[in-house]
C-alpha cells in the first residue's frame, strides 16, 4: 500500500448524506450525487469525490452510521436546496493509495490503523475520508486520507 504526507486544504463541499450501516447502501447515495453535480456541469477530470465516514463504526451502531458523499465545490459554485454544503477541514494527512475493490478497502482500513500507531503517528479528531480525483475512480482507485499530528 502506498502512502503519503499531504497537507489538504478546507474542502469547501456539497453532499448527500445517508445514515445507516456503512457497506451497499452508499452506492445510491452515490448516484444521486452525481446525477445532481453532471445537471450543475460539476464532473470534469479535475472533479474531486469525497466520501466521508461520520462516525466511527466501532462506537457507533451501524443504524446511526452517517456517510456523505460529497463533491468539493468552489465559491462561485451555485447549490441548490436539494443538496447540502458544508467544508471539511484540511491539514496534515497521512494518504494511502489503495485499490478500489471491497476487499481492497477493507484490508486497507485493517492496516491502516496499526501503521500508523506502531509508526507514532496521532489521528486528529477530524473525519477520515476516500478520496477519488479525475479518473481514480474509472482507473479503480481511492486515496484514503487519515488527519494526524506530526
Amino acid at each position: 500500500m502506498k502512502y503519503k504526507v499531504e497537507t489538504l486544504p478546507n474542502y469547501r463541499v456539497a453532499y448527500i448524506r445517508r445514515v445507516g450501516p456503512y457497506g451497499n447502501g452508499n452506492s445510491e447515495v452515490w448516484e444521486k450525487l452525481k446525477i445532481w453535480a453532471g445537471e450543475k456541469n460539476l464532473l470534469n477530470s479535475s472533479t474531486i469525490l469525497l466520501a466521508v465516514q461520520q462516525d466511527n463504526p466501532e462506537t457507533t451502531l451501524p443504524e446511526n452510521c452517517r456517510f456523505d458523499a460529497c463533491i468539493v465545490i468552489s465559491e462561485e459554485d451555485q447549490i441548490d436546496d436539494s443538496i447540502s454544503k458544508s467544508e471539511l477541514s484540511g491539514g496534515q494527512h497521512m494518504v494511502f493509495q489503495v485499490k478500489h475493490t471491497k476487499e481492497d478497502i477493507q484490508q486497507a482500513y485493517a492496516a491502516i490503523f496499526p501503521f500508523l500507531q506502531n509508526n507514532g503517528y496521532q489521528i486528529e479528531n477530524k473525519p477520515i475520508f476516500e478520496r477519488y480525483i479525475g479518473d481514480m475512480n474509472n482507473n479503480h482507485y481511492c486515496e484514503i486520507c487519515v488527519p494526524v499530528k506530526l
